[in-house]
């Protein structure tokens, strides 16, 4: 894998992560966080598929390696979706 594509990996994954955060309401950070969000939410999203027996969809290799990007958008909804329920500060009324 080349540095390019790395990178290119590395904008897919934030885009993604993004995505995800806005779908779920709740940003958990910055860039760097999107990224990181982006490939966990890939690694849950494909988890959730096998778990169901459902079909990778919208795949993009880059650099010979795949990139799940419709699983990874709902993994990182996910995750930002559990992440934002568990640190939300309650008020007290």
């Amino acid at each position: 894998m080349t540095l390019l594509s790395f990178l290119l990996l590395l904008l897919i994954a934030a885009i993604c992560g993004a995505i995800g955060q806005a779908l779920a309401g709740y940003s958990i950070g910055g860039c760097l966080i999107s990224i990181v969000v982006g490939f966990i939410g890939a690694l849950i999203g494909m988890w959730l598929a096998r778990q169901f027996g459902l079909p990778e969809f919208f795949v993009v290799n880059v650099g010979g390696e795949a990139f799940p990007v419709i699983w990874s958008i709902i993994g990182s909804a996910l995750l930002s979706l559990v992440v934002g329920l568990v640190s939300r500060r309650r008020r007290v009324v």
